[in-house]
């Protein structure tokens, strides 16, 4: 009879997240799906930063000068020496990196190693906010952990599959050849798991089954998968484009760009400013809170009403058109922050699409969800559920997968 191996002795992986001015991490148990231990190091480069260490139950924070990603990585593993889990006795197989923009270069997780360092930086253009922190990280950890693999995860590559007419731009053919303009997405992790995680739940084949995923978080994504393969998505040749997001417009009209330009006297970097920082839900209302949002709107806010109403309009017309790519539709699972805690939007998106075979229970759907739930009656021709993402896991399972452990 065999029995399970004993926590020192099972395998992990230290998932890591390098921003541009923070470090998220978690030391994740890839069979069990448990975060052995987490935590994040923020305000990098600034006068204090702040640490926060989660272990055994209990929450360290420490506020500690951070100059860069080397000595945060520093504390970081010099929190697991003092506080724990040791990770000499962890029995850490590999290093899982998120990375945000894997472009038209990979469509899967890599072992990293210079040829996939120089790719990374290559790609930096396309998201030069993410591309350069994440490769710090990378090194950074390299230095401190070198005798254990490292692997990179992208949130590109789940959305690789998407066909030609999905993926491509209608504008010059050269031009976008030449400065590898087409729309990548993102969040493709959370995408990629949670429509597996739905098959699981479901008991079905993830090739029977035609979702729609609402990644609805500060940032926002959906995307439209059939048989386990993403056919679309809502974000772009960046994150901008797509959802009304906490303070991302989403799609809008080109125009509007040169139009501020011309004659608001605007910047391309105030511009770019407005539309990724002062926009969205934020833009429109002051507040990118959705509990202070929908505090706002009970209180007869008019600002808040109309933001909320086009928030809900904007996800409406994305599942109607994934429900027209797809031509049938088994799911839609709600996922990340407003996804999984806000019964107000899940109700309000999806008011009035009956027509289309989605109902919702509404005794189902009342309050946050922690664990995986079904929100729509029984029986009903589209099932619609609530299923948490767990992003690190999916590096930490896709980490492994690449090292053989």
């Amino acid at each position: 009879m065999s029995t399970s191996p004993s926590p020192q002795h099972r395998a992990t992986v230290l998932v890591v997240n390098s921003g541009s001015s923070s470090i998220k991490y978690q030391l994740v148990d890839p069979d069990s799906g448990d975060a052995v231990a987490s935590g994040l190091v923020e305000r990098i480069g600034e006068d204090t930063g702040a640490v926060k260490h989660v272990a055994h139950g209990v929450t360290t924070r420490r506020e500690v000068p951070v100059p860069d990603h080397a000595e945060g990585l520093r504390i970081v593993l010099g929190l697991f020496d003092e506080i724990g889990p040791d990770l000499a006795t962890s029995n850490v197989v590999a290093v899982g990196h998120r990375v945000v923009q894997g472009g038209a270069l990979f469509d899967g997780p890599a072992l990293v190693d210079a040829e996939v360092e120089r790719k990374i930086e290559q790609l930096a253009p396309l998201a030069p906010l993410h591309n350069p922190a994440n490769l710090t990280g990378i090194r950074v950890a390299q230095a401190l952990l070198p005798d254990v693999p490292h692997v990179v995860v992208f949130d590109t590559a789940f959305f690789r599959t998407l066909p030609d007419a999905a993926a491509t731009y209608a504008i010059d053919a050269q031009v976008a050849a030449d400065h590898q303009v087409r729309r990548y997405g993102a969040h493709g992790t959370s995408h990629q798991y949670v429509s597996q995680q739905v098959a699981q739940l479901l008991g079905r084949p993830v090739s029977e089954l035609n979702q729609i995923v609402l990644h609805l978080g500060n940032g926002a994504s959906a995307s439209a998968v059939r048989g386990g393969v993403a056919v679309e998505t809502s974000m772009g040749l960046t994150p901008l484009e797509g959802l009304v997001m906490g303070t991302r417009s989403g799609d809008i009209d080109p125009a509007v760009v040169f139009h501020l330009y011309r004659n608001a006297g605007m910047s391309i970097d105030e511009i770019d400013d407005l539309l990724n920082r002062r926009s969205g839900i934020k833009g429109l209302s002051g507040e990118n809170d959705f509990r202070q949002l929908h505090d706002m709107v009970a209180a007869g806010d008019t600002a808040a009403r109309l933001a909320l109403d086009v928030y809900l309009h904007r996800l409406r017309k994305y599942i109607g058109a994934y429900h027209a790519v797809l031509g049938r539709l088994d799911v839609i699972a709600f996922t990340a922050g407003v996804g999984e805690n806000d019964d107000i939007v899940r109700a309000g998106v999806l008011s009035g699409l009956e027509a289309l075979g989605i109902e919702l229970d509404l005794e189902r759907n009342a309050g946050r969800k922690s664990e995986p739930t079904v929100i729509s009656p029984d029986g009903a021709k589209v099932t619609v559920l609530v299923l948490p993402t767990n992003e690190e896991l999916a590096i930490a399972r896709q980490a492994i997968e690449v090292v053989g452990a």
